[in-house]
């Protein structure tokens, strides 16, 4: 791992085209090498996607390895550039609909794409926040993750085991949350809600926390843009009526959004992970 941080120090140097390039090869590298993740990644495009040619769902998810590694590699430039180039990296559009809010407390959606930690990374540089991470099996990884997420402003993140109250009380001090809800954690507590038309175990805690603090959901989604041109984060305007006292439908909302989002970037939604791990009682298992 150690040799890996080095390797990326160093690219860190390449012109923004030539990083590009070696994401784009190590992603056709990994999708060779990377068995379980190549499945996982053509078992949900199928699942999603059953209208779409197997041709195009293979181009696709050939084209999101690229995008993958290509983010990956943008970690030498999140870690370890200075500030002013993080700026210039990552545009923001969308930042006044946060900033009306005054320091009420706030939430921003993030749904998982290849682009996320790039764009907290450009909103750590003008605000304080909170997130929430899960702990990484590699230790010189989470360190480095960590290390990389905190570089700038006064970050506050919590570790998934450490609960959800942390983050409550920290955004009561006015920091707006960084929240990615769209992963499957298992079936405590989520409800299997139709991601793409099949059942997702899908946690509710975007309309629980915002009925919980009063705050105000603005969607944020952060795209890779081509040729390492860098990346546009948008923060949208807030949703209105929300949340109401129907969690599934809060949830189901959010599983839309999520699905149109992913229509505009396909390659860039992050498609490796087991996103119908868990399956209703009786259903068999998508993943081997």
């Amino acid at each position: 791992m150690r040799a890996l941080f080095a390797a990326m120090w160093l690219a860190r140097l390449l012109p923004p085209r030539a990083l590009a390039a070696a994401g784009n090869a190590l992603g056709a590298l990994a999708y060779r090498l990377i068995a379980e993740r190549r499945s996982v990644t053509r078992i949900n495009l199928a699942k999603c996607f059953p209208w779409m040619a197997a041709t195009e769902r293979e181009r696709l998810a050939r084209a999101h390895f690229g995008a993958w590694s290509r983010s990956f590699l943008d970690h030498a430039l999140l870690w370890w550039s200075p500030r002013d180039h993080i700026e210039r990296l990552v545009r923001i559009e969308g930042l006044e609909h946060l900033r009306a809010l005054g320091g009420a407390p706030a939430i921003l959606f993030v749904p998982h794409f290849v682009g996320l930690d790039a764009g907290f990374a450009r909103l750590a540089c003008e605000i304080d926040m909170v997130s929430m991470y899960a702990q990484q099996k590699n230790h010189l990884l989470a360190a480095r993750l960590l290390a990389g997420r905190a570089r700038f402003g006064r970050q506050k993140l919590v570790s998934r085991q450490d609960g959800i109250r942390a983050v409550l009380g920290t955004m009561r001090e006015g920091r707006p949350l960084y929240y990615l809800p769209d992963m499957d954690y298992g079936l405590r507590g989520a409800l299997f809600v139709p991601f793409f038309g099949v059942p997702a175990a899908t946690m509710p805690g975007l309309s629980r926390i915002a009925r919980v603090t009063g705050a105000t959901v603005l969607p944020c989604v952060t795209r890779m843009l081509p040729d390492g041109a860098g990346y546009l984060l948008s923060i949208e305007a807030p949703w209105r009526n929300f949340p109401t006292e129907d969690a599934a439908a809060d949830t189901l909302r959010m599983n839309q959004y999520i699905e149109r989002k992913v229509l505009e970037a396909p390659e860039q939604y992050f498609w490796m992970h087991k996103r119908f791990k868990t399956r209703p009682e009786g259903e068999a298992r998508f993943y081997a």
